[in-house]
């Protein structure tokens, strides 16, 4: 008896998302969405010019230097368009993808579509599990006590203080996905590599180049320096509150059903249409985790959808403002530095887990 009701909970649930899926389908909100996306490319691609125009225009001046984050912030916004692109939300063809998005994150972004794809694709499949999500063991934070445990030099000063140091590590993140992206093209597999190196390659050359005839050596460097550190912190602090201090997987625990999987470690933001703009959609991460296909524009109807769905069987879906949800972040990213343990007991403590 208690066999065959456990395997019509486990049936239940496995019908759960397609119930969902259901619903947002009759709901039309998984059709594409083109002119959206092609007046939201056009937007972005002439403000990238207005920019370029002025710079170039000013010439060799401190000033440029306000310049910056504007840089900074409408390349987010085109790699947030990458980000679309990659999941499929634009085009339904994959040449049709693959060529948008190559030339979107290598030529303009200067980030490798085809290392984007595997390692978020990685992410999605399992999100917040250990061992399994490249999101979850980030070489910057510690995410849960046993990988604070592991740490090792500078990384463990850095895992015992990772609450005050959020923010200035975040700075490091765009110079992180520029090692990424040459470890890649140089290295990994990626499936148009000529393609992605070449577009790389001229992004940033071009950059070099432009850099090097407007500015002064020193504004050069000063410049993209403060572009890269406005651009980490940008798009850190838009992926941060999607599952940072959100519930944790073991890498050996029992795999989820698909909507639990996707739901549980998730968290939204509820703010106004201003913060999910800035956020490029992204502030709707339960729906996208849920409907990576969907384009960001019917996330927020969906959400209505999904979050009365999840109150109707139960599971609990997670909003915070955006105030709260970075103070959630920062509380747990505090409790797991204070597990690194200090001088001689580390090793008692690994000892101790090795025996175990």
């Amino acid at each position: 008896m208690t066999g065959q009701d456990t395997s019509n909970a486990g049936t239940a649930r496995r019908s759960d998302f397609g119930e969902l899926y259901r619903r947002i389908t009759d709901a039309g909100l998984l059709r594409k969405r083109p002119l959206y996306y092609a007046f939201r490319a056009a937007g972005l691609l002439a403000a990238l010019a207005l920019l370029l125009t002025w710079f170039t225009a000013v010439g060799a001046s401190w000033w440029q230097l306000l310049l910056a984050p504007l840089f900074a912030f409408v390349l987010g916004q085109l790699a947030l368009l990458g980000h679309d692109i990659a999941h499929r939300a634009v085009f339904t063809g994959r040449r049709a993808n693959d060529l948008a998005g190559i030339l979107v994150g290598n030529l303009v972004v200067g980030m490798s579509y085809g290392w984007w794809v595997s390692d978020h694709n990685r992410h999605h499949a399992h999100p917040n599990r250990e061992g399994h999500d490249p999101a979850a063991d980030a070489i910057l934070f510690a995410r849960t006590t046993e990988q604070a445990v592991r740490t090792k030099g500078l990384r463990r000063f850095v895992a015992r203080h990772q609450a005050a140091l959020f923010f200035p590590l975040l700075s490091l993140q765009a110079l992180g996905l520029v090692a990424a992206t040459w470890l890649t093209l140089t290295r990994g597999p990626v499936r148009h590599p000529v393609l992605e190196r070449t577009l790389a390659a001229l992004h940033y050359l071009l950059a070099a180049a432009l850099l090097a005839v407007v500015l002064s050596p020193l504004q050069a460097v000063l410049f993209a320096v403060l572009c890269g550190a406005v651009l980490g912190v940008y798009l850190g602090c838009i992926f941060a509150p999607n599952h940072k201090g959100m519930p944790m997987t073991g890498r050996d625990a029992e795999r989820a059903d698909f909507l639990r999987r996707q739901v549980l470690p998730s968290r939204n933001l509820r703010a106004g249409r201003v913060v999910h703009f800035v956020f490029g959609g992204l502030g709707y991460q339960i729906e996208h985790h849920l409907f990576p296909a969907m384009p960001v524009v019917a996330l927020r109807p969906a959400s209505r959808i999904v979050r009365d769905y999840c109150a109707e069987i139960g599971v609990e879906y997670c909003e915070a403002g955006l105030v709260d949800s970075f103070r959630e972040i920062l509380r747990d990213l505090r409790e797991v530095g204070r597990s690194v343990p200090a001088g001689p007991a580390r090793a008692a403590v690994l000892g101790t887990g090795s025996a175990g």
